[in-house]
């Protein structure tokens, strides 16, 4: 089981700044969605500069283009790049199929997928590396949250590994490790904190016990 820092809220300088603080505790480090929006693919490049030992996951959530998304997230030097599980099919083959070309992995976003289970099950099919069940910050602001939905995909996905997001805090985590997911995926339950590097250690030590 592995722990990744999702960073949303904040420009390259602070991105910095905070995976610094507690890069001793995490196994990959997120630049979220607002952030590419926000600065581009050089903030994936200026992580992944700045700390080359840690994983770097792009999450660009890809709708279409799959294939030339992933490259260019590749070039910028994601190792993990997100594509949304209600694209089509041949969106996610293409983003696979470039993945390969370079050795970077895919993680399948399940936000707002209906049917999940039997998405889940075409997805896993299709070669990706891992599946995400997240609880968006709409939803969240909703009270609703993942666990269910990853006890869902844990009973279908038998190839790619699985990761759970949104929402997750220290307090929670024990539950979410419960339900045994491959990755746990931790935005403001870390950065919101006032001692970071305390709540990371935590964390990162009831993750791997959980392993």
């Amino acid at each position: 089981m592995e722990l990744q820092l999702a960073l949303d809220l904040v420009n390259i300088t602070e991105a910095k700044e905070l995976v610094k603080e507690v890069e001793a505790y995490i196994d990959i480090v997120e630049i979220g969605t607002p952030v590419v929006i926000n600065e581009g693919l050089h903030a994936v490049k200026a992580i992944k500069d700045a700390f080359p030992n840690l994983k770097v996951l792009a999450d660009l959530k890809i709708m279409d283009a799959g294939g030339y998304e992933v490259m260019k997230a590749s070039e910028a030097g994601a190792d993990i790049i997100t594509v949304l599980g209600v694209s089509d099919n041949s969106t996610i083959s293409g983003a696979v199929a470039e993945a390969r070309k370079s050795n970077k992995k895919i993680m399948v976003d399940m936000i707002n997928v209906q049917n999940l289970e039997q998405r889940a099950i075409e997805i896993d099919a299709l070669g990706v590396d891992y599946i995400c069940v997240h609880s968006g910050y709409d939803h969240q602001a909703a009270g609703r949250n993942s666990f269910e939905e990853l006890s869902a995909i844990k009973r279908v996905v038998k190839n790619a590994k699985t990761a759970i997001a949104g929402g997750i805090k220290l307090e929670t985590l024990p539950e979410v490790i419960k339900a045994n997911p491959d990755l746990v995926i931790v935005g403001g339950g870390i950065t919101g904190q006032a001692d970071k590097k305390k709540v990371a250690a935590e964390m990162q030590q009831l993750v791997k016990a959980g392993a």
